[in-house]
């Protein structure tokens, strides 16, 4: 996976991972607040061999005290003399308890040993720390006393008292909660990979493209429940929506320059993925360019183009195709949008796959490829196969899915019908995509070149 991918799984994700970091980040803050706090205090002493004068005796003196005082810090951790500092503050615990609370070193190259202790409580940190090198300083006395006299002198006296600590050493707050912060940034990056390895959701037009190999023409955002024809209407977040259709319209003036498709069948996967609404849209965009078109409702099992276009639904396709009417008596103008005539669906036959498959059929798409452009709102291509049968007959079909919804097995198989009978997927329609991706820079490719699909 290239960083693209990774910002892409991001961008998909977000909420989750931005959950992950902050339960993380409050788990973190939680156990930090429950546990017990603890102070640290620092109090040193020097190791020294008495006065002398000579200079040779003092340097001597020097190195003995250096090499004396490595030993003094193991001497320092025993528990004899943690025995000795029990009894002096009169603790009620045990030396080997109290050793654990302590840290003794040796300042590189010097005289000098550090004593930290660590406690609940400032003033006890503090009294531990003063304790213990009064301790040792009682250790290395009565040790030293019984050496021969050139050692006599040596002692341990105290160079810096402890000071009160003023703030906890542990818990780090705020560490851990950065710590958590990354952790949960981890986790969520990981859960976003696998859902996405996962998720057979088509979300973008890489997926589309790199999935089925068929080109994303146009994407169209998310207005939520928009009914009948809003380009040219459009306000607000809907305007975003006309200029996608606006835009695939545009696209499709690219397609195959030297024999463009001019009868093409809007179908989908499943019910509900908005092909009618696009078919609609599509078609008065058309018209809008001054170019003269025409709206056919072939799903003749649940046709909603008269309500989309606001015409009168009494007769139409099937009316035509049984030889009851004319096709130009059938024709109706859209009330509103110059160019545009509609063709409704009609009574609902008993036998939809037959009727579309006639040469009847193929006749009416010949007449009205005649006169212009030729938009056909078909059934979905899963459930039943009239819209394969229609797309066959016409120049070919865009398949419009719902960003976020549609399964890519889902496509697949819907692509798989329309080359089944020789149908010519002509693109992908991404419908519903999320308003936050517009501007993205989500640009395809058709053809000869590459062009902009639909700006989001």
């Amino acid at each position: 996976m290239e960083l693209a991918d990774y910002l892409r799984i991001l961008r998909n994700h977000w909420i989750a991972v931005t959950a992950f970091i902050l339960v993380a980040a409050l788990a973190a803050f939680g156990w930090s607040s429950v546990q017990p706090k603890v102070y640290a205090a620092s109090s040193s002493g020097f190791v020294t061999s008495g006065g002398g004068g000579d200079p040779g005796l003092d340097s001597l003196n020097d190195s003995l005290s250096k090499s004396r005082a490595a030993s003094y810090v193991v001497l320092a951790k025993d528990r004899e003399t943690a025995s000795l500092v029990i009894d002096d503050l009169g603790l009620d615990t045990s030396p080997e308890g109290l050793v654990g609370s302590i840290d003794a070193a040796q300042t590189p190259d010097t005289v000098i040993i550090s004593i930290t202790a660590r406690a609940g409580t400032p003033e006890e940190a503090q009294q531990l720390a003063d304790a213990w090198v009064g301790a040792l300083a009682q250790r290395v006395k009565s040790i030293e006393a019984g050496k021969s006299s050139g050692n006599q002198g040596m002692r341990i006296e105290v160079s810096e008292s402890a000071q009160l600590p003023t703030s906890p050493v542990s818990p780090q707050v705020e560490r851990n909660v950065l710590l958590g912060a990354v952790l949960g940034a981890l986790l969520g990056l990981a859960y976003a990979v696998v859902r996405s390895l996962l998720d057979r959701r088509i979300r973008s037009s890489e997926d589309v493209e790199r999935d089925t190999g068929v080109p994303v023409v146009g994407s169209v955002p998310d207005i939520g429940k928009q009914p009948g024809i809003f380009v040219g209407t459009a306000t607000g977040s809907a305007a975003l929506a006309a200029e996608g259709v606006r835009r695939l319209r545009t696209n499709l003036s690219y397609m195959d320059v030297d024999n463009p498709p001019r009868a093409i069948v809007v179908t989908s996967p499943k019910q509900g993925d908005g092909k009618s609404t696009v078919a609609a849209n599509l078609a008065a965009a058309i018209a809008s360019s001054g170019q003269a078109v025409t709206l056919v409702d072939a799903d003749l099992r649940r046709p909603t183009v008269a309500s989309a276009a606001g015409v009168d639904d009494t007769v139409g396709l099937t009316d035509v195709l049984s030889g009851r009417l004319e096709l130009a008596d059938a024709l109706q103008s859209h009330p509103t949008i110059e160019g545009l005539s509609v063709l409704t669906s009609g009574s609902r036959p008993p036998n939809p796959s037959e009727i579309l498959g006639s040469q009847a059929m193929r006749g009416v798409i010949a007449d009205l490829t005649a006169k212009g452009m030729l938009i056909i709102d078909a059934p979905p291509l899963l459930p039943v196969t009239d819209a394969a049968v229609v797309a066959h007959a016409a120049d070919g079909a865009f398949v419009v899915v719902s960003a976020g919804k549609t399964l890519d097995t889902e496509l697949d198989n819907a692509l798989g019908h329309l080359r089944t009978v020789n149908a010519r997927p002509l693109g992908i329609i991404l419908n519903r995509v999320s308003k936050r991706t517009v501007g993205a820079g989500n640009y395809g490719h058709y053809g000869y070149g590459a062009y902009d699909q639909v700006g989001v």
